[in-house]
């Protein structure tokens, strides 16, 4: 097939080709060179086709710990490697830049070390998705060495810094510090099967996202089944380009034609939502909120065989619902059905952006009576969340222009419910989600402190770390997440840095205490994201607009 052949669905099934020569420049330039390089111990020559390292590590060679988070900005962490033992991003270096150097990937880390890298993460419950998780290793490991050799052990601060260059949406970053300890300053032991039982732990990591998810330390070492590095030998790639085309070729590099993803705007954030004016007694709290992206790390990704069923996008895990109507899985069946052999429909950062669904801004006013008027972007099954915990708001969905919105992603409307009937008294109390779950939470100078009762545990250490992820995304939300949308609805935040995502440094210490309950085991990270936005909001002083900015508790 020629390189770069376009596809552009016009009806859902049928597709329009158009030609392109896609990479045919960049070929030409670098024709005839080679690359030597070492990668995990192994000597490697290959042609120089102007390929990043990221391009060469996974779809050359076959090493799939590396992940593609950013397509390509440079921004994630995720792709993670050392270069002549100093951490790098692969998918922003030129492969030619590592001619005659060594690179080491996680898996040609020590295998002790890899092996005690993923026990550490699984203890402390590290590692949910474990997308992210291989490039924070990788990562992590350079820092200890370099402690080691250096005679000094880095603190909370040090492994702060050092985490700068990752994001992690799953994980809250607190157990990946307990991570970073549990490996450092004690021998970590395998998980003896007696003690912790890893089935048990998975079910409760299902409760908790929503789909189905594996917990065991291969998870942190980028073992988790992602679509993107379980797709068979010789796939065709798909990636879309500028205008949503899907863009077929045989390497990553040609599909995505050349073209450095995403942007940061310069224009501020809007509120889609004018505030309702109140009939009657007056609001006494008031609460408006705007755009905001999911910000799950692994992109939309399937593959399929011709005649085949797609693999699933949700892979180890499930984006908190951002993924639940992801339609890749429908192009890459398409394609394959096509070309007559499996195609890999992989979605830029940039497209998942632009196509992937948003939680749908609010906005509204509550009196101390606690009635009041909800106003919501229009999304099927927002309404029923939201009259389902707050029978006493009357819920006026608003026809917008922006993004597609989805009722699926975490806690979408009824929280925001919640959160505007605190605002009430200006009390948090105890929030009731509607799996039945309860938490409070509590703001001071030492941290968000949480509790929560959602029936049986099964395993306290993954429940713990989804109410800590809960946590943080709930704070990250709160506090200063954010999308520019214009008037067309056009999303310009299209890095995955502009989307606001709080880092490690910018956390506060999260605190959870679990409550005996022997009951059936319910959804309990969720009640913990309302409370923790409703006890932020009340600690702000219930500013209207959202991100409210930094709180001082």
């Amino acid at each position: 097939m020629p390189e770069g052949q376009r596809y552009q669905p016009t009806d859902g099934s049928a597709s329009r080709l158009a030609s392109a020569d896609v990479g045919t420049e960049r070929a030409s330039a670098s024709a005839g060179r080679r690359i030597v390089l070492t990668v995990d111990g192994v000597t490697h020559e290959i042609d120089d086709r102007g390929d990043t390292l990221l391009d060469v590590l996974r779809h050359e060679l076959g090493i799939t710990s590396a992940k593609d988070g950013c397509s390509p900005q440079g921004q994630c962490g995720c792709c993670t490697v050392l270069v002549d033992g100093q951490p790098r991003v692969a998918c922003v270096t030129p492969a030619r830049r590592v001619n005659g150097r060594t690179v080491t990937t996680l898996d040609g880390l020590d295998p002790d070390r890899r092996t005690a890298w993923g026990d550490a993460f699984c203890a402390s419950g590290g590692s949910q998705c474990g997308f992210c998780t291989p490039g924070i290793i990788v990562r992590l490991d350079a820092l200890d060495a370099k402690a080691a050799d250096d005679d000094f052990r880095p603190d909370k601060a040090a492994v702060d810094q050092a985490l700068l260059a990752h994001l992690c949406r799953c994980t809250g970053w607190q157990t990946v510090h307990e991570a970073w300890d549990r490996f450092g300053r004690a021998e970590v032991q395998p998980i003896d099967p007696a003690s912790r039982d890893l089935v048990a732990a998975s079910r409760r990591a299902e409760i908790e996202g929503g789909t189905a998810q594996r917990i065991h330390p291969d998870v942190a070492l980028g073992r988790g089944g992602f679509a993107a590095d379980t797709a068979p030998a010789g796939s065709l790639i798909a990636m879309p380009d500028d205008n949503g085309e899907w863009v077929v070729a045989s390497t990553a590099a040609a599909a995505r034609a050349g073209r450095v993803q995403g942007r940061r705007t310069t224009i501020e954030p809007s509120w889609p939502i004018a505030v309702p004016q109140p009939a009657g007694q007056p609001w006494v709290a008031t609460l408006r909120t705007t755009w905001v992206e999911p910000a799950y790390l692994e992109t939309d990704a399937a593959w399929c065989e011709p005649g085949g069923e797609p693999s699933s996008p949700l892979a180890n895990g499930g984006a908190f619902g951002g993924k639940v109507d992801s339609g890749v899985g429908s192009v890459a069946r398409r394609l394959a059905d096509e070309h007559g052999q499996p195609v890999l429909a992989l979605a830029s950062r940039e497209h998942t952006v632009k196509a992937g669904p948003k939680r749908p801004p609010v906005a509204g006013g509550i009196r101390a009576d606690g009635t009041g008027v909800l106003r919501v972007v229009a999304t099927p099954g927002v309404i029923d969340a939201i009259t389902k915990v707050a029978p006493g708001l009357e819920v006026q969905p608003v026809m917008v222009h922006g993004p597609t919105t989805s009722s699926s992603i975490r806690a979408a409307g009824w929280a925001e419910a919640l959160i505007l009937m605190a605002g009430a008294t200006g009390e948090i109390g105890e929030i009731t989600s509607p799996s039945g779950a309860r938490a409070s939470a509590r703001i001071s100078a030492d941290g968000i402190h949480v509790s929560v009762r959602c029936g049986d545990p099964l395993d306290e250490v993954i429940l713990r770390s989804y109410c800590i992820g809960a946590a943080h995304m709930a704070w990250s939300w709160l506090t200063s997440e954010a999308l520019a949308v214009d008037d067309d609805g056009a999303i310009h935040d299209l890095t995955i840095r502009s989307f606001g995502v709080l880092r490690a440094v910018d956390t506060p210490p999260i605190h959870v205490e679990i409550e005996p309950d022997d009951g059936e085991p319910v959804n309990g990270s969720d009640a913990v994201f309302a409370a923790v936005a409703a006890a932020g909001w009340i600690a702000s002083g219930c500013k209207q607009d959202w991100p409210v900015g930094t709180i001082e508790p």
